[in-house]
């Protein structure tokens, strides 16, 4: 058993938390000690009801779960604010289990957690989820030539160069690092961990041939290029009278309505819905096809989409565009998916959407592909796939079975 302090700048009262830290450790902790720090929204802390039954899930999964606040403004002192305080709370707690490793989820989380090794000699996994500064310059919010992606730059070498295992949701992502000039010939260890589904919530389900449902699940800004989605959805429409558009979202209702309404689609024939964690799967099982479409940035070549995972799972194979992850890759070998091409303006060619909805249309008619669609999952996407490299690479870290 390793003993595990986790830190993570995402907190589990957001769906991400939840989806993405619990749900692997409730797993690890059967086989580890965890202590979890988790920074979490005001607003999320101030739900007593939810942060109360929050506490019983880790108490019940043995997880010492412990949190600070987490601080948006102004932007970058805010986060110095954050790591500083944070740093000092990890290595509190870092003592207090006598932490062998210290698992960090992306970059805020590990300068803490490169400050905890330095105090305790604890093994640092830099869990990177992408490449963090990049991520900021491709979104506009930042200049390359600007202090800030310097400063971040500069600290991504030091995490790089002091992490004793890196973990990156791409095979595009380890390939991309183990190129930078200076780990030429000396990267550090590293495992491809995607963004994980668990199995059990997301399963496939007997629907009904008509009408013919395609799905969205999750978040519609930022990254995500739901007005393009809206466009997909206006020519399905006219192709198919009996069609309909089933979303899955939280918070994001009138951003959803007003892209719809621009592109012309009838909302008649919409569903826009909110549901808890627990309650997505069920609904996903709903549709016969998934649309997600990510701006293809270069950072987001370290990117694996969470709801790529959730479609197949649930048997629903997923209209898509490349130039984000492994997501072209993983759709052509498994067959689960039709990718549009980019432009180099950074948004989705739909010059052949009629054809690339045909497709689409053909695989959800297709003998067999809701069991292709699992399968896929299966190999690329399961939670146990995950905690069981996570199991693998805490026991080498501590000393115990190689990884």
């Amino acid at each position: 058993m390793t003993r595990v302090l986790y830190i993570s700048y995402t907190g589990l009262l957001d769906p991400l938390g939840e989806s993405q830290v619990l749900q692997y450790l409730r797993e690890l902790s059967r086989k580890h000690s965890i202590t979890l720090l988790t920074f979490e929204k005001p607003d999320n802390l101030a739900d007593r009801a939810a942060l109360s039954a929050m506490k019983r899930k880790c108490s019940d999964a043995g997880i010492d779960w412990h949190t600070r606040t987490w601080h948006q403004r102004p932007a970058l002192p805010a986060t110095a604010w954050d790591i500083a305080w944070g740093s000092r709370e990890a290595i509190r707690l870092a003592r207090q289990c006598n932490a062998e490793v210290v698992h960090c989820r992306s970059y805020v989380g590990s300068l803490m957690g490169l400050n905890v090794k330095k105090a305790t000699g604890a093994k640092l996994i830099f869990d990177m989820r992408g490449f963090w500064g990049d991520e900021r310059v491709d979104a506009g919010r930042w200049s390359r030539d600007g202090l800030p992606y310097r400063m971040v730059k500069r600290l991504e070498r030091t995490l790089f160069e002091n992490a004793d295992h890196v973990v990156s949701l791409t095979r595009k992502g380890v390939e991309t690092f183990e190129a930078f000039d200076y780990l030429a010939g000396n990267p550090p260890p590293s495992s491809v961990i995607p963004t994980c589904t668990n199995l059990d919530l997301f399963q496939p389900a007997p629907k009904p041939a008509q009408p013919f449902t395609l799905g969205y699940v999750g978040s519609v800004g930022s990254w995500y290029l739901f007005d393009q989605v809206a466009e997909v959805v206006a020519r399905l429409f006219q192709r198919d009278p009996d069609a309909r558009f089933l979303v899955i979202n939280k918070g994001g209702h009138d951003t959803v309505r007003a892209a719809l309404e621009k592109a012309g689609v009838d909302l008649g024939r919409v569903e826009i819905r909110a549901c808890g964690f627990d309650e997505v799967g069920g609904q996903v099982a709903r549709m016969h096809a998934g649309v997600f479409f990510i701006m293809p940035a270069w950072s987001k070549r370290a990117s694996c989409p969470t709801r790529m995972g959730e479609f197949l799972a649930s048997g629903v194979p997923c209209l898509a565009n490349g130039e984000v992850g492994d997501v072209a890759e993983d759709f052509a070998s498994s067959g689960t998916g039709v990718v549009l091409p980019v432009t180099a303006e950074g948004r989705v060619e739909l010059g052949d959407v009629d054809e690339a909805i045909d497709a689409l249309l053909a695989l959800a008619r297709e003998d067999g592909i809701a069991a292709r669609c699992r399968k896929a999952a299966e190999d690329l996407f399961s939670l146990q796939g995950g905690v069981a490299e996570y199991d693998r690479i805490y026991r080498r870290l501590s000393g115990g079975e190689a990884a």
